[in-house]
């Protein structure tokens, strides 16, 4: 029996087949459809796969639809398919992913993009399970869909929802409704696996851990890093609107245009980089007064970080590390400009075998991810929470081989974009413990002396220190902050 014939929909829910046998599916949803495809088979990541060939090779407006689709459905694919699944006869069913695919697709049309007319949502997705060869799901993709159109209705006359989301994703192609009024726990919360939800409830509290939820479901904004000043008059005569950033003086913020067309962007000389990651490597980057002659980056791919590092200290020699040979190809393309003073060196951060060689050391580890679930929506889908346990014990083995590669007074910087105290606070913990020869610096200081300097915008400072814990951590939660959510640490080594 197929696995339509098993799931099924409900008896009152009539199939009707579409009025056109065949068209022609749109370029933008036949390209999210197979990303999400690579996605829910695999271990593919959604911001690899819009990057490639397929996507670049789209018009810019089908190339943000395609975005949006993508990211959108991985946003919201918990609730999706609890409404998906509500309309089958076996709601535990497994579907083909295909179908299951191209039901999600339509469902988040339907529900969250308020410009695309449900015939076109539900006629494409039909279409979509047709091409797959499936056609035989095509009449229960059909149905359901239909089903949801009405049910979206009905919530729509009952609650007169019909105000727009014009947030700062102003490059989307379509705008998402308005969520419905909160109780405890959100629709956004209830987009996220129930167990970090609560967990975020428990560290943080209700309202942050809301905040954060409401994060990981809007796109985020787009940070640039600007080689030198003078770009920004460039990228305004190519037709892109840009806003001060929201901590760093040196940052921007992209409000309208398309910046991959540029030649300033596609020459590195405007780089995307969230803010939290650009600040990470100012912290870094004035840790020490005296002259820096090395430093390591001991997890460098892709290498945004290194080159904020290497424009601080122009007259250091850097070594930038990673375990991956794609991963360090890739590396060693994106800083050739700047010549022999970097090292692309491929190593494996927990077995480094360098002793008190470098006065810097950025540590800014692979982790869960956390922070980052509204711009990489899908590690919502695979996180554990046994592999935080795994991922705590590599990050305690690299933090200590970098403390050990550091020179007595030298600083390492520690950096997650995770939001779990397994990753964070308690790895700091056990590595001191282990580690009589170092000590955990407050960045309280350090933050002031970034105000001072004119690195972080007077409003950005004070919201800072607002993040700092009482152990001098700091804490980048979305929600409280446009950037991806991150934990940052300061170690010296001590003589």
């Amino acid at each position: 029996m197929s696995a339509v014939k098993k799931a099924g929909v409900k008896p009152n829910a009539k199939a009707i087949a579409p009025k056109t046998p065949a068209r022609v599916i749109s370029p933008a949803r036949k390209a999210a459809f197979h990303i999400l495809l690579s996605v829910e088979r695999g271990p593919s990541h959604c911001d690899d796969l819009l990057r490639g060939r397929a996507v670049s090779a789209l018009s810019s407006a089908d190339r943000n639809l395609a975005t949006a689709l993508v990211l959108g459905v991985l946003r919201w694919q918990l609730r999706l398919d609890h409404r998906i699944h509500a309309l089958l006869t076996r709601p535990d069913a497994k579907l083909d992913a295909e179908i299951l695919v191209a039901l999600r697709l339509g469902a988040f049309q339907l529900f969250h993009m308020d410009r695309i007319p449900a015939r076109a949502a539900i006629d494409e997705s039909v279409e979509l399970v047709k091409q797959s060869a499936h056609s035989f799901a095509s009449g229960m993709v059909n149905a359901v869909l239909r089903k949801l159109a009405l049910a979206q209705q009905t919530e729509l006359d009952k609650s007169d929802l019909k105000g727009h989301d014009f947030s700062r994703a102003a490059n989307a192609a379509t705008t998402t409704r308005a969520s419905a009024p909160e109780g405890k726990l959100s629709e956004e919360m209830q987009a996220h696996p129930a167990w970090i939800v609560e967990r975020w409830i428990n560290y943080y509290g209700i309202d942050a851990a809301r905040a954060i939820c409401r994060h990981g479901q809007s796109q985020p904004v787009q940070a640039l890093r600007l080689a030198d000043p003078t770009v920004e008059a460039e990228l305004a005569a190519a037709g892109i609107v840009l806003e001060a950033g929201e901590l760093l003086a040196s940052a921007r913020t992209v409000v309208r245009g398309d910046l991959a067309a540029t030649a300033a962007f596609g020459a590195g000389r405007a780089r995307l980089q969230d803010e939290g990651s650009q600040l990470v490597s100012e912290i870094l980057s004035h840790a020490l007064d005296r002259n820096v002659k090395s430093i390591l980056d001991a997890c460098a791919a892709p290498g945004g970080k290194t080159m904020i590092l290497a424009e601080r200290h122009p007259q250091a020699r850097i070594v930038a590390c990673d375990s991956s040979a794609p991963r360090l190809e890739e590396l060693r393309r994106r800083l050739a400009s700047l010549g022999a003073r970097v090292e692309c060196r491929l190593a494996d951060a927990t077995a480094l075998n360098e002793d008190a060689t470098y006065d810097l050391v950025l540590a800014d580890l692979p982790c869960s991810g956390t922070g980052t679930l509204g711009r990489n929506p899908e590690i919502r889908h695979r996180l554990r929470l046994d592999g935080l346990a795994r991922q705590a014990e590599r990050q305690r083995a690299i933090l200590a081989a970098a403390l050990r590669a550091l020179r007595p007074g030298g600083r390492v910087v520690y950096s997650t974009c995770s939001l779990e105290p397994e990753e964070n606070e308690q790895v700091i913990a056990a590595v001191l413990a282990a580690t009589p020869f170092a000590r955990q610096l407050p960045l309280a200081d350090y933050l002031e002396a970034l105000r001072k300097e004119g690195f972080l915008t007077p409003a950005g400072a004070d919201r800072l220190q607002a993040g700092l814990s009482p152990e001098g951590y700091l804490h980048l939660l979305p929600g409280a902050f446009h950037t991806d959510g991150f934990f940052i640490a300061m170690i010296e080594k001590v003589g």
